[in-house]
């Protein structure tokens, strides 16, 4: 038996892929499995190359392979199943990074925001405006902007969610957890 050449390796490998499409297409589960399992580490390499993170290549790969499982039945041409599927990690990838970055914008936003002055005349009452502002640098980001839209930017609740892309509900479990948090930092005073 004589060994296969590259070009006859890599021909071959493009008609199981083609057949693997063909069937999963047609619903057999086991193709569908069979072509995760040929491609999954190919699509994580693309992924890896595009954020330079493995996680964040994981994470885009796996949500990928859902729009494929979805988008499968349209697709009419097996042989374009390679282009596409990097297509949709690729994309994938881009939404991802688009969110990480306006994500560490708004964390650095929100950190670069000037501490107010307290302006009271009272030592005891600036101390305790002072620890406050010191408490509320240290509540995860999410938590800390609900806090500030609602106290001191005066938003409402569902101008809250709107502005910060999450369920009201999000927004008052943030302000009860921060709020929570706030009063035991600051040893249990209510007025915080």
């Amino acid at each position: 038996m004589t060994p296969l050449n590259d070009s006859s390796n890599a021909q071959t490998r493009r008609l199981l892929d083609e057949y693997l499409v063909v069937a999963a297409r047609a619903g057999d589960r086991r193709a569908f499995a069979d072509l995760v399992r040929r491609w999954q580490q190919r699509l994580t390499a693309h992924g890896w190359r595009l954020t330079g993170d493995r996680d964040m290549a994981l994470d885009a790969v796996q949500a990928a392979w859902l729009e494929i499982a979805r988008g499968l039945p349209r697709l009419e041409d097996e042989r374009a199943f390679p282009a596409w599927a990097y297509r949709i990690v690729s994309r994938r990838c881009a939404r991802d990074v688009t969110a990480l970055k306006e994500r560490r914008n708004l964390a650095s936003a929100f950190a670069a925001e000037p501490e107010p002055e307290p302006h009271c005349p009272d030592p005891a009452a600036q101390d305790q405006a002072r620890r406050l502002h010191v408490a509320i640098r240290t509540l995860p980001p999410g938590q800390r902007a609900a806090l500030a839209l609602y106290h001191f930017e005066g938003l409402s609740v569902g101008e809250i969610a709107v502005a910060l892309d999450v369920p009201a509900g999000t927004v008052k479990t943030r302000l009860m957890h921060a709020r929570r948090t706030l009063r035991a930092v600051l040893g249990g005073d209510r007025n915080a």
